[in-house]
Order: C-alpha cells, then sequence, then structure tokens
C-alpha cells in the first residue's frame, strides 16, 4: 500500500466529495439547527451554531479544495502528496464530527456522519500510502482526539459567555463578572491549542524534530484554558464537566511526550527514509 499513487488518488476523490458534502450538508442544515434551538430556549445555543457552523464550513469546504491539489498531486506522482492529503483528512474530520452534536441535541439528522466518515478512510489511508510506522499511528490519532476535544473546549465558552453577560441595564441572575471574562479569555487558548495539536500531528507525520516542542505547546493551551473551566463547571453542575476530557487527554500526552522513549521513537521515525 505504501507509495500507491492510484489508491491515493481515489482517496484524494474522497477527499474533494468531502468538503462538497461539508459545504451542502453545513448550508442545508445552518438555519434548520439554529431556529430549533431558538424555539426550544436554547438562544445561546443558537448564537453558538450561527459562528461555529459557518468556521466548520469554511474549513471544510477548503479542505475539500486542497484534496483537489493533493488529487493533482498523486496523479502527477509527486511525493508530498499522502502528507498533504493526511493535513485535508484531518480538517475534514472536524468539520464533520462537531456539527452532529447540536443537530443531534436538537432532534435533527446528522448528514455531516458521511464528512466524518470519508474523512476517516481518508485520514488512515493516506497513511498507509505514506508508509507511516503503527506507533506513529496510534500517536497521532490520539493527538487527533485531543484536538477535536479541545475544538469543542473553544466551543462552549460562546454560550457560557452569552448566560453570564450583564450591561449597565440588563442583569443575570447569579452571574460572575470573573468568570463571564474568563470565558472570552479561554476561548481562543483552546481552540489555538486545537490548531497546536493539528500542527503536531502534521509535523510529526513530516518527520520534524521540532514535533514535541508543538506537541509540548499544545498540551499546555488545552489545559491552561480546560482546567480552570472543567473544574468551576464541577462546582457549578455537581458532577464530572465535559470542559475535562480534553485537558486530561493534553496531560496524558504530554507526560508521555516527556519521556525518553518517546524522543527516541519520534528520533527513529525521523531517520527513516
Amino acid at each position: 500500500m505504501k507509495g500507491n499513487n492510484k489508491l491515493g488518488a481515489a482517496l484524494a476523490a474522497l477527499g474533494i466529495l468531502a468538503g462538497i458534502l461539508c459545504l451542502y450538508f453545513i448550508a442545508d442544515t445552518y438555519n434548520a439547527v439554529i431556529h430549533t434551538h431558538f424555539n426550544a430556549g436554547d438562544w445561546e445555543e443558537s448564537n453558538t451554531v450561527r459562528i461555529v457552523y459557518a468556521v466548520l464550513g469554511w474549513l471544510g469546504t477548503a479542505a475539500g479544495a486542497l484534496s483537489a491539489a493533493v488529487l493533482w498531486g498523486f496523479l502527477n506522482k509527486q511525493d508530498w502528496a499522502w502528507l498533504w492529503g493526511a493535513v485535508a483528512a484531518t480538517i475534514l474530520l472536524l468539520a464533520g464530527f462537531f456539527p452532529m452534536i447540536p443537530a443531534a441535541d436538537s432532534g435533527l439528522p446528522v448528514p455531516t456522519m458521511w464528512v466524518f466518515m470519508l474523512a476517516a478512510v481518508m485520514w488512515f489511508g493516506m497513511l498507509f500510502i505514506g508508509g507511516v510506522s503503527g506507533k506513529i499511528i496510534a500517536l497521532t490519532f490520539i493527538a487527533g482526539l485531543a484536538y477535536v476535544l479541545t475544538f469543542i473546549d473553544g466551543v462552549a465558552p460562546f454560550s457560557k459567555f452569552q448566560t453570564t453577560f450583564q450591561t449597565p441595564t440588563t442583569f443575570v441572575q447569579n452571574a460572575n463578572t470573573f468568570w463571564n471574562g474568563m470565558y472570552v479569555m479561554s476561548q481562543q487558548v483552546s481552540w489555538w491549542g486545537a490548531a497546536g495539536w493539528a500542527i503536531f500531528i502534521f509535523v510529526t507525520l513530516n518527520k520534524k524534530s521540532w514535533a514535541i516542542p508543538v506537541g509540548i505547546f499544545a498540551a499546555s493551551m488545552s489545559m491552561l484554558a480546560g482546567y480552570p473551566l472543567g473544574l468551576h463547571n464541577v462546582a457549578e453542575v455537581q458532577r464530572f464537566s465535559m470542559f475535562l476530557p480534553a485537558p486530561l487527554m493534553s496531560t496524558g500526552l504530554l507526560i508521555y511526550l516527556l519521556l525518553p522513549g518517546t524522543k527516541k521513537m519520534l528520533a527513529a521515525w525521523n531517520a527513516t527514509a
């Protein structure tokens, strides 16, 4: 399977299809999800969907366009094609996965599941074509989970900010102005952390010696945003917080990246032809 340009071209075609479906499905469900949440009284969730769906629609469509360039690369037997195919698939995985959550919460269909499934096939296929070792696939897969979870930690603050916001003419019962400000600060910290995990995946696959520092950055950003919000949310709801999986997974990855054996494993992978 390694170096199979015909298979790579077929997978790139799946990426193009996934990008088109992402554009269509998010546009098709955009207003339905917004209105369903609003009519259910979750006005803050409807506003969050307005922002996040649009961002993911832009990213997913761009990943489909990138897949077109990857298709050209495979047809012309370019060595870089599999790596950029993995980049496109990584973006499409997120663009396909997250929209399923608010749609399912609304009791609506989750058509972007097809984007996610196509992207998953494309991602693993590109890694096999690139001859990526099993240990590196496992590491980047777990980092991919941290990437998605950390992105989700950056979505929730949109809603939390709206429900705790006060102006001189409005009052929100039990509002805490410190945490309202923290939701603003942590939102982009989480999204930068998610971007950091995505870059970690790319530079690891591309055999860059600076993969570990990137991973340390990504883990730190996820932890800095996730732990304060998660622990505060535990105190609020008196149960496990869904803010916590991202920083917990990032903590585990950070410890793993700092182990001497991990450094040796990555060095051995970087030294392969």
